[in-house]
């Protein structure tokens, strides 16, 4: 019995935490507007540019997957994980939808949840990218129900909603690549 109440609780703070990984903000005015260019990242076609922003990342994203709307910008002030700016944490996000994923299976969701499509996270370092990309694997790998796709390219963590197939979520990593 006392084990069955130790899994439940932490099953209870693996979503708790969890929680905190995604989600946007209702409140519309505190979200900025997503302006996005499509000019190109880095001109040599490798990894990206330690100076790319999660907006930059997006508009790349987005104009190779077209199911791919802009969500909410990320800011100090908006961020329900309070992590924008924080050592070793994302210098800049952005949330997406994707128009494949089914309303049904996001009722109930903040409008910009990442379930709905994703989030784009960009850090100072790769390392501290692929320690955030390990800390939510680490969280969900438990919880398949909450399990989500994430490709990396240097400091850009792309991170894709579960409700997408393999196939679909893998047009990001090729975008996020080629």
């Amino acid at each position: 019995m006392r084990r069955a109440l130790l899994l439940v609780v932490a099953g209870v703070a693996s979503v708790g935490l969890l929680t905190a990984c995604g989600g946007g903000d209702d409140d519309a005015s505190s979200k900025p507007s997503l302006t996005i260019s499509a000019e190109p990242l880095n001109p040599d076609g490798g990894s990206m540019p330690t100076s790319v922003t999660a907006q930059q990342v997006l508009a790349r994203l987005s104009g190779k997957v077209s199911a791919a709307k802009p969500g909410t910008v990320v800011t100090a002030e908006n961020d329900k994980n309070k992590l924008m700016g924080r050592p070793h944490q994302y210098t800049s996000k952005v949330t997406f939808t994707d128009s494949r994923i089914a309303a049904s299976d996001t009722e109930g969701l903040d409008k910009d949840d990442s379930l709905r499509g994703g989030a784009v996270e960009v850090f100072g370092s790769a390392e501290d990218a692929k320690a955030r990309s390990e800390y939510i694997q680490s969280v969900t790998k438990s919880m398949p129900m909450l399990a989500e796709y994430h490709y990396l390219d240097g400091p850009v963590l792309v991170r894709v909603s579960h409700y997408l197939t393999p196939q679909q979520a893998g047009e990001y990593e090729a975008a996020l690549h080629g």
